[in-house]
């Protein structure tokens, strides 16, 4: 499954690019793509597990950036 969601306080493209390699490690997930310039998160993860991978993605992306948003 691919969705994306658009990100609220997204400060620069270097933490865009770290919340891109976190959520990437993460089981499950087939690619992630972060948009500092577009202010997206495009997830594409097994569809199975999909809410479970998308709350590990909100929490690693708190992790790196806390102000971060991403509206599900």
């Amino acid at each position: 499954m691919k969705k994306t969601f658009k990100l609220r306080d997204l400060d620069c493209a270097n933490c865009a690019q770290k919340m891109e390699d976190g959520i990437k490690k993460i089981d499950g997930v087939q690619n992630a793509t972060v948009s500092f310039l577009t202010q997206k998160l495009t997830l594409e993860a097994e569809d199975a597990n999909f809410d479970a991978i998308l709350k590990k993605a909100v929490k690693t992306c708190k992790k790196i950036e806390p102000d971060c948003e991403i509206i599900v």
